[in-house]
């Protein structure tokens, strides 16, 4: 079996039968579907007679209503198979396969017969119990369109932890790690495959799946440490963690924690193993190509959370204005630029944003005002110096005044968390805090922000200290970006340790496409 595109692949022994003109021979275009490992994933597979591009829609009567993305496909090859995913399980969909002839045939586009396909049922396994709630009617026209991606962590279970729903909380399309393994985190690729570290007990592992969860590669981290030691970088990582960063030119940046001695720092007597954080780049092979050793620039002596854990990166942000990266740290409450350069820079820290940093608040001197302890900054624009990005700030230990009294994360004045907006000026070294939400929620841990393409934003409020309603374990909220934010789609995640360390909407399961309902 060969790849042909994403998502398509090419068979032998295959025979069909196929025309390409008008659209009046319909009857002469034939494709054939086929179940996959996935019982919510179905397999299309046609021939073209022409080149041009190919796509399937589907959906649970012949209007469709969802649709593939366009692949490309040649005249005289042997028959390509399409995975088609996003639907219901135990449901009948209706299917047609589209081929849109071009080059020296005048465009024209041929669709086959209508055909169906009956999805499975969903596995043993359990997942979490999902309620959708839309509190406001009269702002249902705004909701967002998409999926929601989720990505639980809930160690030593068999919960699926890797799924995405539709916007009533229906499971369209997951991915069992096994059992006893999370998820750790999820991405979306452009090639339409889907890209993930599996944590284990014993090791952590980087996978790119199809959609019907056969792997196309993987290395795990001991791979990868042989690897970087026969490449001569100063580091040899032992985990992967928390973020996964696909660039454009098809590279890959990981982040990874690794452990280094330190003897007698000041609080800590004795021989102490930090664990600190590494940025590496791999190539298209997944190859080591560019490394950043946390150790080699920052102070190992600001921990705001102790030793061992040190700095806690959780997310990476690329910087197209200048090929740079942003470092969300959750143990300095910084987000910090690095000189990465689209791989040639020598990784100096740049600039700090956050509390004694190196910018200043636009609004004052108020130190609560900052993020504190925040996960998953998100680019939002960039315009000559100034860089928009939201950031979900869990607020934990929040410096609430200038003598640097903090809250109190089981006590009072209670700890809170926000979903904010920054404006950041580099030339100036300003930070205008434009934005704000803070939902009445404590969220300890994990959690993510974006701008939605209608101008709204969602967060996910997870690991609750307090639940406003019983064994809430998370809740994502999509609310409107104004002075006064209100709900205008809710998903809440039951029972506890149900945990979404990140959920959040995606146009759809393929690179391109956008699915309105």
């Amino acid at each position: 079996m060969t790849r042909l595109f994403p998502g398509a692949v090419i068979f032998s022994g295959l025979v069909f039968l196929a025309g390409c003109g008008t659209g009046s021979d319909r009857g002469d275009f034939h494709a054939a579907v086929a179940q996959t490992k996935n019982p919510l994933v179905a397999q299309v597979s046609f021939a073209s007679p022409c080149d041009g591009q190919a796509m399937v829609e589907f959906g649970t009567d012949t209007s469709y209503g969802r649709n593939t993305s366009w692949y490309p496909v040649s005249s005289g090859s042997q028959p390509i198979n399409v995975l088609v995913a996003g639907m219901l399980a135990s449901t009948t969909y209706h299917m047609r396969a589209q081929v849109q002839c071009s080059g020296n045939i005048t465009a024209s586009t041929e669709s086959s017969d209508d055909f169906t396909f009956t999805t499975g049922a969903l596995p043993s396994n359990p997942f979490p119990t999902i309620k959708v709630s839309r509190p406001n009617p009269s702002l249902a026209s705004q909701e967002n369109p998409g999926v929601e991606l989720i990505n639980l962590i809930v160690p030593n279970s068999n919960i699926i932890q890797s799924f995405v729903t539709d916007r009533d909380g229906n499971p369209i399309w997951y991915y069992d790690v096994g059992l006893n393994n999370s998820p750790f985190p999820i991405r979306l690729l452009a090639n339409g495959d889907v890209l993930l570290v599996v944590a284990r007990p014993d090791t952590t592992i980087l996978r790119e799946i199809d959609l019907a969860g056969n792997t196309i590669r993987e290395m795990d981290i001991a791979t990868l440490g042989q690897k970087m030691s026969s490449a001569g970088f100063d580091f040899v990582p032992t985990s992967y963690h928390h973020e996964l960063l696909p660039l454009d030119n098809g590279h890959l940046l990981v982040l990874t924690g690794f452990i280094r001695p330190f003897t007698d720092l000041p609080g800590y007597p004795g021989t102490i193993n930090v664990m600190g954080d590494g940025i590496i780049d791999l190539d298209q092979n997944w190859n080591p190509v560019w490394a950043w050793n946390g150790f080699d620039h920052l102070d190992v002596n600001r921990h705001l959370s102790g030793l061992p854990d040190w700095t806690h990166g959780n997310a990476l942000l690329y910087s197209p204005n200048d090929g740079n990266l942003l470092f969300s740290m959750r143990h300095q409450s910084w987000v910090i630029k690095i000189d990465y350069e689209n791989g040639n820079g020598n990784g100096n820290v740049l600039w700090r944003l956050g509390y004694q940093g190196d910018f200043a608040l636009a609004q004052g001197d108020d130190p609560s005002l900052w993020f504190s302890f925040q996960h998953f900054p998100s680019l939002i624009s960039q315009s000559g110096s100034q860089t928009t990005m939201a950031i979900w700030d869990n607020g934990d230990f929040r410096v609430l005044d200038s003598s640097g009294n903090v809250c109190s994360i089981t006590g009072s004045p209670a700890c809170f968390s926000r979903g904010v907006i920054f404006q950041v000026d580099e030339s100036t070294r300003v930070a205008n805090l434009l934005w704000a939400d803070a939902p009445g929620l404590f969220s300890v841990w994990g959690g993510n922000i974006n701008q939605l393409a209608n101008g709204n934003v969602e967060f996910d409020v997870n690991g609750l200290a307090t639940a406003p309603i019983p064994n809430l374990a998370s809740e994502i909220q999509e609310v409107t970006q104004t002075n006064t934010p209100q709900i205008v789609w809710k998903m809440d995640i039951t029972p506890m340790r149900m945990d979404a360390y990140r959920a959040y909407r995606v146009p759809s399961l393929y690179p391109g496409v956008t699915w309105d309902k």
